[in-house]
């Protein structure tokens, strides 16, 4: 009777395991922004070439250089506000605290501005970024019902991991 409870509790807890570790996926996937571009599984930061931002992911805030401080907001820099997230091209960067690099992405991706090449999630056919109800595409089963929006030919050049 014990080696039954033994097995049985290991095989809770391997079962349990996985099923953790397969949530904590969907959790990154789900909280990235609809208008984050396609293709990750895991965001750090999207740095925004048009308005020389950084986007962090995990607590949805925007950051920016202002009177040579950096500024953590909820919202864009206020000389942005119109600023269209949907549209503009976004880097991905998976490294702490991406903006003391900014001189770095600044250069480096200075040709995206005004490129507007990128599929983004919200455009996407892909059922695995519409894990979390409410999304504006989720229709209960996963997929987002939505057939041909975007070209999906986004432009992989300044997608690499930094």
């Amino acid at each position: 009777m014990k080696q039954l409870l033994l097995y049985v509790t290991i095989l809770f807890a391997v079962v349990t395991t996985k099923a953790e570790a397969q949530v904590r996926v969907n959790i990154n996937i789900g909280s990235q922004p609809v208008w984050g571009p396609v293709g990750y599984d895991h965001v750090d930061y999207y740095y925004l070439p048009d308005i020389e931002s950084y986007y962090y992911v995990p607590t949805r805030q925007f950051i920016y250089l202002s009177g040579g401080n950096w500024v953590f907001s909820s919202g864009l820099p206020p000389a942005y506000r119109t600023y269209n997230l949907y549209s503009g091209y976004k880097v991905v960067v998976n490294r702490p605290k991406a903006y003391i690099y900014h001189d770095t992405y600044r250069v480096k991706y200075k040709g995206y501005k005004g490129n507007k090449s990128q599929v983004i999630i919200r455009n996407s056919n892909d059922p695995r970024y519409y894990v979390v109800k409410g999304h504006p595409k989720y229709n209960g089963n996963g997929n987002n019902g939505n057939k041909s929006q975007g070209n999906n030919k986004g432009n992989s050049k300044g997608k690499g991991k930094n």
